[in-house]
Formats: C-alpha cells, sequence, structure tokens
C-alpha cells in the first residue's frame, strides 16, 4: 500500500507548525524587546535545532513517518523555549547597561543550569517509553528518541549559537530606547507586581493550598 500521500500531508503539516512557530517566537520577542535583530536569533536557532534533528534521524536510520513527524511536530514547541530563556536574560543584561559580550557570557551563565535541569526533566518523561517492550515499544522508541534527540539539541544550540549570536548581533540599549519602552514596561510591571502579589498570598496560605491541591488530585482519581 503506497502511504507516500499520507506521509506527504503530514510532512506538510510539520512545516506549516514551524512557520507559524517561527513566526509567533519572532512576534513575541519583538513585542517585548523592541530589537528587530532580537527576532533573528530565535528564527535561527529553531531551525537549526530541526535541522540538527533530521541529521541525527538520519545517522539513527530513521525513516520519515507519522510518528517520527509527530515527534518533529512536538519538538518544535521545545526548541523554542530554550532559545526565548536565553534570548531574555541575556536582553535583561543589556538593558542594564552591560556590554553585548559580558552580557552574553553573563546571561547565559546564570540560566545555564536552568535551561540543563529543564531539558534534562522533559528527556527523561520519555526514557520509559524506550524501555517499553513488544509492538508498543518498537513502535513508540523512533518516537521517543527523536524528541529526545531534538531537545538535545536545542539545549546545545541555547548554551552556544544563541548567545553568540546575541554577542554579536545585540547592542546594549540606549536611554532614548529606554524611553521608548517605558509605556510597554509599565504594563509588564504592573503585571509581574500582580504575580508578586498572588505569589505572596500563596505563600502565606500553603495549608489551604495544599488541602486544595489535594483535593483536586482527589476528584480527578475519583472521576
Amino acid at each position: 500500500q503506497d502511504r507516500s500521500p499520507t506521509i506527504r500531508a503530514s510532512l506538510e503539516e510539520v512545516e506549516q507548525t514551524l512557520i507559524i512557530s517561527v513566526a509567533l517566537v519572532i512576534l513575541v520577542v519583538f513585542l517585548f524587546l523592541r530589537s528587530g535583530r532580537a527576532t533573528i536569533i530565535p528564527a535561527v536557532s529553531v531551525p537549526v535545532s530541526l535541522i540538527g534533528t533530521f541529521a541525527a534521524m538520519y545517522l539513527c536510520g530513521f525513516s520519515l513517518n507519522n510518528l517520527s513527524l509527530m515527534a518533529l511536530t512536538i519538538a518544535t514547541g521545545f526548541v523554542v523555549d530554550d532559545a526565548i530563556v536565553v534570548l531574555e536574560n541575556i536582553a535583561r543584561h543589556l538593558e542594564a547597561g552591560m556590554k553585548p559580550l559580558q552580557a552574553a557570557l553573563q546571561g547565559t551563565r546564570e540560566v545555564g543550569f536552568t535551561v540543563l535541569s529543564m531539558s534534562l526533566s522533559l528527556v527523561a518523561v520519555f526514557l520509559p517509553l524506550l524501555l517499553m517492550g513488544g509492538l508498543p515499544g518498537r513502535l513508540l522508541r523512533e518516537f521517543a528518541v527523536t524528541l529526545s534527540v531534538a531537545i538535545g539539541i536545542s539545549l546545545l544550540v541555547s548554551l552556544t549559537l544563541t548567545p553568540m549570536m546575541c554577542g554579536w548581533m545585540l547592542k546594549a540599549s540606549k536611554p532614548r530606547e529606554q524611553k521608548r519602552l517605558r509605556g510597554f514596561g509599565r504594563m509588564l510591571v504592573a503585571l509581574q507586581q500582580g504575580y508578586g502579589k498572588s505569589l505572596k498570598w500563596v505563600l502565606n496560605h500553603t495549608r489551604l493550598v495544599g488541602v486544595v491541591l489535594l483535593g483536586t488530585i482527589a476528584l480527578n482519581i475519583w472521576l
């Protein structure tokens, strides 16, 4: 049976997902950082991570099928996160007046362990799929390996290519540019203050929050 039409349709869906995700990343980065140069960095790092995943799939002997394409579709969301976390922290140091190279080194150093922990925790979620036996194990092994490789390459790119491009392309914010951001900055500060108040309330009422959490878990189990 010829399944090439299904594979081609799935491949087109992956391409559309990649285009939409990169476009949304560019929009969000520009909205929050107001820098055209900053939008180029995730627009480059995300496709590079996925291209590296294709290379790893080729070396592992994997073919393009529905499971591997589904893994690439899911991985698109994962590879975006790492680049944005590193980029935002570097931009924060640049806004404080730090030199680009110093900001890239310091910003990456601060969030490097966080990005590493996040990536390892995601890979750990898919490890049980590699240990499954029988037909389900053989079917899902390629899915789990593709996702894990994509997350690993994304981690490598976010800790190497992303800070290199930040140090090379981004510039320290000038006073005029910072004044233009004040209106949008006030909204962000208001959101941060609202979150801080809600977090403070939760920390001051840990018993109540714990009871609500346990009740929610029990309700889900009962249902």
